[in-house]
């Protein structure tokens, strides 16, 4: 029991995962509204879409639009259809001062059940006069917001309830990332010592950081169906996975085509070594260099703000732990195994 802590800590944190990453409810949220477009210098009615609202409950509800901080407007009148759908009129101005001649306004719903939910880019306004200003903006409004302090997952327009899969798809990934690093210093440490006990571990955490892989661009798949409507797409950092992938698999290749075990301890130490290497360019610095839906690529912020905020990150770092432990049990275990298959193997030579 004492020299397996680990293992139950690792099965612990996972439970603590899958529990808390699937019953943590989702913040309130706007879904949509239409229409997307209109004219200035008219009354317009929205339909608005909400996600995990209490319209039909709350006393205190209010609806705004923001074209910039000195610029909101207030609705007219609203009506409610159900918890999660409503219905909005603004008397949109002609005079709003925007850098273009069309201005996007994000969307605000506010109450004292939900708290604020926002739209960005929730409506556009045509035929703007620049020149002027009107005097119907309401001013600074964030005083008047509810602020309302629950445990709950930041609601993404895009993401939904697909975010959970932050704890999975990403965490995987993160915990192959270290999986890796570990089997190269093991490869580092076969060369430096000659034991084979080295590649039989090298060989595990890479073994099972394929694996990870594997599961990385399933979980990947589903959630870009479900978020870009595509099981896979151009997106660079996807092919450069698949590349770094098919790389990684040619391990496996390399270790199964040789059958002296010096030679292919030493081989697969030698590729493993130079297959990080070439993962730091494909994963990291190209897909940064280019357009990518991906955060932290092409100039889309990686994981900060709303994308991971404190309520996620109590659950995402703990996931990253369990997998990476879970990663070393397994590669422990399958290393050990390698090690006794050789030397049955080289009791029966010796026979």
């Amino acid at each position: 029991m004492k020299n397996n802590w680990w293992k139950i800590l690792s099965v612990l944190i996972l439970l603590y995962v899958l529990i808390a990453g699937m019953i943590i409810p989702l913040k309130p949220g706007i879904v949509d509204s239409s229409p997307k477009t209109v004219s200035a210098g008219h009354d317009k009615e929205l339909i608005i879409e909400t996600y995990n609202t209490h319209l039909n409950k709350a006393k205190n509800l209010n609806i705004y639009l923001k074209f910039d901080d000195d610029q909101i407007l207030a609705a007219k009148s609203g009506a409610i259809i159900s918890p999660n759908k409503m219905t909005a009129i603004f008397d949109i101005p002609i005079e709003i001062k925007s850098q273009t001649s069309i201005a996007d306004a994000t969307l605000i719903i506010d109450n004292e059940i939900d708290g604020p939910a926002l739209l960005p880019k929730a409506l556009f306004v045509k035929d703007i006069d620049n020149s002027q200003s009107s005097d119907v903006w309401v001013g600074d409004i964030r005083s008047k917001l509810h602020a309302i302090d629950n445990v709950a997952f930041p609601f993404r327009s895009v993401l939904h309830e697909t975010i959970r899969n932050t704890f999975f798809h990403v965490a995987i990934w993160m915990s192959m990332f270290a999986l890796l690093i570990i089997s190269v210093v093991c490869s580092i440490l076969f060369f430096k010592t000659k034991k084979l006990k080295y590649d039989f571990l090298s060989n595990g955490f890479t073994s099972v950081a394929i694996v990870f892989g594997l599961a990385g661009i399933a979980t990947g798949m589903i959630w870009a169906k479900y978020t870009w409507g595509a099981y896979w797409t151009s997106d660079i950092k996807l092919n450069m996975s698949a590349v770094t992938l098919l790389l990684y698999l040619g391990y496996w290749l390399l270790r199964a085509s040789i059958e002296d075990i010096d030679n292919r301890a030493r081989l697969s130490a030698m590729y493993n070594i130079f297959a990080l290497a070439a993962l730091v360019p494909l994963l990291i610095i190209i897909p940064r260099l280019t357009d990518s839906l991906h955060p932290g690529n092409g100039g889309n912020p990686a994981l900060g703000g709303e994308d991971l905020d404190n309520t996620l990150r109590m659950v995402f770092y703990p996931a990253i732990i369990g997998l990476t432990l879970l990663g070393l049990w397994i590669a422990n275990l399958y290393s050990r195994y390698l090690s006794i298959a050789n030397n049955i193997l080289e009791r029966e030579i010796d026979v």
